[in-house]
């Protein structure tokens, strides 16, 4: 009998530890999606419907139970944080920028204008180049990581292809020249052979060296003097 009441409280206690320690983490999961999607306004709907419409279910006895259920609950919220939670590494882009009217982008300043009636992906490509403008030139830079010191010239044209949403992982050069599809893109090409990658977007070349008789400084920069084509292999993201 004692032996019984002993384990019935033991159960007892187990179940309450069991709920009170998902509870926390539920709390938690709670703050941590409603913090991150707290300017998507979609996407918080969603977070609030679902977090603070789903309750914790209650259970009587055996924290066997309590255990099963909060290990389903727990998938279910990952699964959850993997759909509408975005990478870190989308911070790092930019989803707004200057547009101009036409077909082409503008350069003011060092500063590029999307066109108003691009595609998004284009818009923030260009966006995105944009933010470069301080970075230094440094070889192998943007290969580990979107977020890096300096960039290399590969290393620049993956980084807007990522903030447009076409590339998931640095590429290089070499790499550059199986791309997506081959010849000239309606709104990017990319200019690759071994050695040396460069992009015009809406008619702007972004390119680490200014090929004016290397006279200018390397840098991941907005280019105005035009660089012929030869020797490079055109590639273009499919559709664009």
């Amino acid at each position: 009998m004692c032996a019984l009441a002993a384990s019935t409280g033991w159960n007892a206690l187990s179940s309450t530890r069991w709920k009170c320690g998902f509870a926390a983490y539920y709390s938690r999961l709670q703050r941590f999606l409603c913090h991150r999607l707290e300017d998507k306004t979609i996407h918080q709907n969603f977070c609030n419907f679902f977090l603070f419409n789903c309750r914790l279910p209650s259970y009587k006895t055996a924290p066997e139970e309590f255990i099963d259920s909060a290990s389903r609950q727990i998938l279910l919220g990952i699964a959850v944080l993997a759909l509408i939670v975005p990478p870190a590494s989308a911070d790092l882009f930019p989803d707004s920028g200057p547009v101009v009217s036409g077909k082409t982008a503008h350069l003011r300043f060092g500063r590029a204008a999307a066109p108003k009636h691009a595609p998004l992906a284009v818009k923030r490509a260009i966006w995105a180049a944009n933010q470069l403008r301080s970075k230094p030139y440094r070889y192998g830079g943007g290969h580990k990581s979107f977020d890096d010191r300096g960039y290399d010239c590969s290393g620049t044209v993956s980084y807007v292809l990522a903030a447009a949403g076409l590339i998931s992982s640095p590429i290089s050069s070499t790499e550059f020249r199986g791309y997506g599809e081959r010849g000239p893109g309606k709104w990017i090409t990319i200019y690759a052979r071994d050695g040396h990658t460069f992009a015009v977007i809406a008619g702007l070349r972004l390119d680490t060296t200014p090929f004016d008789h290397y006279t200018g400084k390397w840098a991941p920069r907005w280019q105005t003097v035009y660089r012929p084509p030869r020797g490079f292999d055109a590639r273009h993201p499919i559709g664009l």
